[in-house]
């Protein structure tokens, strides 16, 4: 039974059991603060189960994109150390919202096991929650007694809390769970050991293929468990570990799940994959063909490797996969983007996504490990100099903090550190490498920190959003609660109505004012009479620092509780920040449409900041625009200002409705049954963000700078409306003042006369230095000092860096047997350049001659035993350097 058919034959069966199937969520999270990444099947679904949503149906199964790469749920280390560990892997799953609990899920899942995949019933074990007295939760006798009218009591394993107590984090629904190991050992190997020894002990033939969650409580912030308002049923299989069942496997990797991906990577190595877990060879070609798959569907969900938050966890992915096939498999250049067309062949089927965005993936991954190699090999140049200087001081052990900045500021991978210092006798210097580490994750956890308190509700209230139609109105506050950061105290309040619009979709969250109906001098059916007697300036006023979207709930940032927290309140939106906001959301669909009418109909929307001030605008292209390019894009968006068409909005209309009126959907976005269009003329876009009413009040559009971001994503920055108008009027005031400074009109003409004498005098300039330097290169060939085995120069001179480079190098040429040291204070600070000629290089070394030097000068540099420079910041310690070259 081919990975296929096993996935079909699960969802065939459930939708026997009258379970709607839905596709998989995206595998990046765009909308939870508490997570990156889906790390479960349970996690889009995680707003029905605390009731912040109602589910599409009762009964819903699928199969979910999962990364455990981060957090509380991290199988990293694991990959490719063992068969069944992964980073991206699929979780079949069948979830009951108030509907069936216990017994139906236990049925459903023994029925499909035994029946449909027949799988032998002796095979089967199962686990059920113990209990844990230290939180008053009681052994789950409901399950056990299910489990009685299938399975011999024999079978069936108390677990403790932490294998049968199912949490996705460190808050949100959790359960009891009872999970389903297979024994796929061979009938001798079952003889020898009983499976009741193995389960749970990371065995890698007796292993979890699905684990039944009980979903009963919510663990709040503070730790504490409340039950929720109904019992739910959440399951998750993992797709790779059944098939290893089926396909009567040892290893995961050894079914049709990972073959194909292997079969290439043989192709393109040249080597053979054995399966023997200890051999690094084949470490090597399990993390690549685990990983790759993990960075393409992150990828191909809109995640683009980058330096921080998820677009760093993918990368950091990457990167592992790319040292691994550089040391083990012996992959000096880009191979891994080849995969991608392997996995869009064997998965695009079932996840279109992939062979949508083959091409981006493709090109990102090639980008990505190009320049990843490259820091391999300066790595490697960094590392030699690091173990030179170790050797040169009869040391034993690499400094940690040296391997630690190679691994922080280069990317390079502290475990190739080691290897390369192991070939060499060396050591690494664990501890203090260690303590690198705990300082910057003390650094990151300072400036990430955040405490938040549980809820304190004043009203269980549906809130209502008002902003698309209000920017005012009269609310209260229903629930609050204060957090913790860097920054301070804060509390986070939700109003029972709200006209504040919250982060999302690339929109800033609005700003504003709360005024509470106590103020003085507030009328709260005259609020207009407040703000036009210029009165706001009350300690009663409260400022609406933020606001933001959390488990559907609209939260808005405020410094201090009022004092009187159940007050009505009128919230005023900041209405200067939100037009000039909503007229940059709106010419970015605009842009997109014109983007996609000149560059091509690939053009697709990756990312988008908008603001206030400014928008910032991602797409899908691989090469930079050009000027003519850049000219008609502005051209057709400010055509479509000028007509100044009117928004047609289309609220909670069905998705498919949406789609037929030629709706361009975001990929890699999220969005419910019902969703809210956008139209501008034939500019039509699936979109959550407020909007001008008519293209005019966007006034013009200027873009300001084309970049690139990634590979095959390009990024443009512009303006619009008063910023737009701004950005001229600079512009002719900078051309006046240019003008009076030139004493001229014509601006060209005269520019084009400073070049050229500009040129003329740096001929001139350079000229001069030549013969300066040829001059001191005369002189000082007749000051060499005799010094044992060599000659000796040491020179302080006010000389740039290129005249001194020219000296030594001739000097070298020149005098046989030499060392050079020239300390110059060209400029504003000192220079060291030390040189020694070639048949003294391997006695002597210029680049620890200059590191101790540069000492002096609160410096640092380096360079060949030929020759090196280090520059520095303290001049006054020229004198000191000339007479330690002196010394040395």
């Amino acid at each position: 039974m081919t990975s296929q058919q096993i996935r079909q034959q699960f969802l065939d069966f459930f939708k026997a059991k009258n379970h709607l199937i839905v596709p998989s969520a995206p595998i990046v999270l765009k909308d939870d603060p508490t997570l990156m990444f889906s790390n479960s099947g349970m996690t889009q679904f995680k707003d029905y189960f605390l009731g912040y949503k109602e589910p599409k149906a009762p009964r819903i199964a699928d199969t979910q994109k999962c990364l455990r790469v981060s957090g509380k749920h991290n199988d990293l280390d694991d990959v490719g150390r063992d068969t069944y560990h992964h980073t991206m892997f699929e979780m079949l799953g069948n979830w009951s919202f108030g509907d069936y609990f216990k017994k139906d899920a236990i049925d459903f899942a023994w029925e499909l096991l035994t029946e449909v995949y027949k799988i032998p019933k002796e095979d089967l074990y199962v686990t059920i929650f113990e209990g844990d007295a230290s939180e008053d939760l009681a052994r789950d006798q409901d399950a056990y007694d299910f489990w009685k009218k299938h399975v011999d009591e024999s079978r069936i394993i108390n677990g403790n809390k932490k294998d049968n107590f199912w949490e996705m984090g460190e808050s949100g629904p959790c359960g009891p769970c009872s999970e389903i190991h297979v024994d796929l050992r061979t009938e001798e190997e079952k003889k020898s050991v009983s499976a009741l020894e193995l389960v749970n002990n990371d065995h890698p033939q007796v292993v979890e293929i699905w684990n039944l969650v009980f979903m009963e409580f919510n663990r709040k912030a503070d730790g504490t468990l409340e039950k929720l308002p109904a019992q739910h049923v959440d399951t998750g299989m993992g797709f790779e570990r059944l098939c290893m069942a089926l396909q009567r496997k040892t290893s995961n990797y050894d079914t049709d799940v990972f073959t194909p991906l292997i079969e290439k990577v043989e192709q393109l190595s040249g080597l053979r994959y054995t399966g023997i877990l200890a051999d690094e060879k084949d470490i090597a070609i399990r993390v690549v063909v685990d990983h790759i798959r993990a960075v393409a569907f992150a990828i191909a969900d809109g995640q683009l490797p980058s330096n921080g938050g998820a677009g760093y966890v993918i990368r950091r992915i990457l990167r592992r996969a790319i040292s691994y096939s550089y040391r083990f498999l012996g992959m000096k250049e880009a191979f891994l983007f080849e995969l991608v067309a392997v996995l869009s062949n064997e998965m695009g089927g079932f996840f279109p996504e992939l062979s949508r965005q083959q091409k981006l993936v493709t090109e990102v991954i090639k980008e990505e490990e190009i320049s990843f190699l490259k820091t391999i090999e300066l790595g490697l140049k960094r590392i030699d100099l690091v173990i030179n200087d170790t050797l040169s001081k009869s040391e034993k052990s690499l400094p940690g903090a040296a391997v630690f900045e190679l691994y922080d500021t280069y990317g390079f991978p502290a475990d190739l550190s080691r290897i390369i210092a192991e070939e060499k006798g060396l050591t690494v210097d664990e501890a203090g490498f260690n303590e690198e580490m705990a300082k910057q994750k003390e650094r990151s956890k300072k400036s990430s920190a955040q405490k938040v308190y549980d809820w304190v509700i004043l009203e269980e209230k549906e809130q209502q959003f008002v902003g698309y139609d209000q920017t005012e109105t009269e609310t209260y506050i229903t629930r609050y609660r204060k957090i913790e950061n860097k920054d301070g105290e804060y509390y986070q309040i939700v109003l029972s109505k709200s006209p504040f619009y919250p982060e999302g979709g690339g929109q800033v969250g609005d700003k504003g004012l709360l005024v509470p109906s106590y103020a003085e001098g507030f009328n709260i059916a005259k609020p207009e009479l407040y703000f036009s007697a210029d009165l706001n300036v009350s300690e009663d006023l409260i400022e609406i620092l933020e606001t933001k979207k959390e488990n559907n709930l609209i939260i808005s940032l405020i410094k201090d509780l009022p004092k009187d927290a159940g007050a009505v309140f009128y919230a005023k939106v900041n209405t200067g920040e939100r037009r000039n906001t909503q007229a940059n959301h709106s010419v970015t669909h605009l842009l997109h449409e014109a983007l996609r009418e000149v560059l091509g109909t690939h053009v697709e929307q990756k990312g988008s900041f908008v603001g206030p001030e400014y928008l910032r605008f991602d797409f899908s292209h691989f090469a930079k625009l050009s000027e003519d390019e850049l000219k008609l894009v502005e051209q057709k968006v400010n055509q479509k200002i000028k007509e100044n068409i009117a928004l047609e909005e289309y609220r909670d209309i069905p998705v498919a409705e949406a789609m037929a009126k030629g709706a361009m959907a975001l990929f890699g976005e999220k969005y419910g049954d019902t969703v809210r269009m956008i139209q501008f003329g034939s500019s039509k876009e699936l979109c959550g963000g407020t909007h001008v009413k008519s293209t005019g009040e966007i006034g013009h559009f200027k873009i300001v700078s084309e970049s690139s971001t990634a590979a095959g994503i390009r990024r443009i920055e512009a303006i619009s409306g008063d910023k737009s108008a701004e950005y001229f009027q600079n512009l002719e005031l900078q051309l006046s003042e240019i003008s009076q400074l030139l004493k001229s009109k014509d601006l060209v003409k005269s520019v084009e006369k400073l070049i050229s004498e500009n040129s003329a005098l740096k001929a001139e300039i350079e000229s001069l230095k030549k013969e300066k330097a040829q001059g001191e290169t005369a002189t000082w060939k007749n000051d060499f000092i005799e010094k044992g085995d060599h000659k000796r120069l040491v020179k302080k001179a006010s000389l740039e860096a290129g005249s001194v480079k020219d000296i030594v190098f001739q000097l070298k040429k020149e005098v046989p047997s030499s060392i050079i040291i020239i300390i110059s204070d060209a400029g504003d600070k000192p220079m060291i350049t030390v040189g020694v000629s070639s048949d003294l290089e391997s006695t002597y070394h210029a680049g620890n001659i200059v590191k101790e030097l540069a000492k002096e000068i609160q410096g640092g540099g380096g360079g060949n035993p030929g020759f090196a420079t280090a520059g520095g910041k303290n001049l006054a310690g020229i004198d000191a350097a000339y007479q330690k070259a002196l010394e040395i």
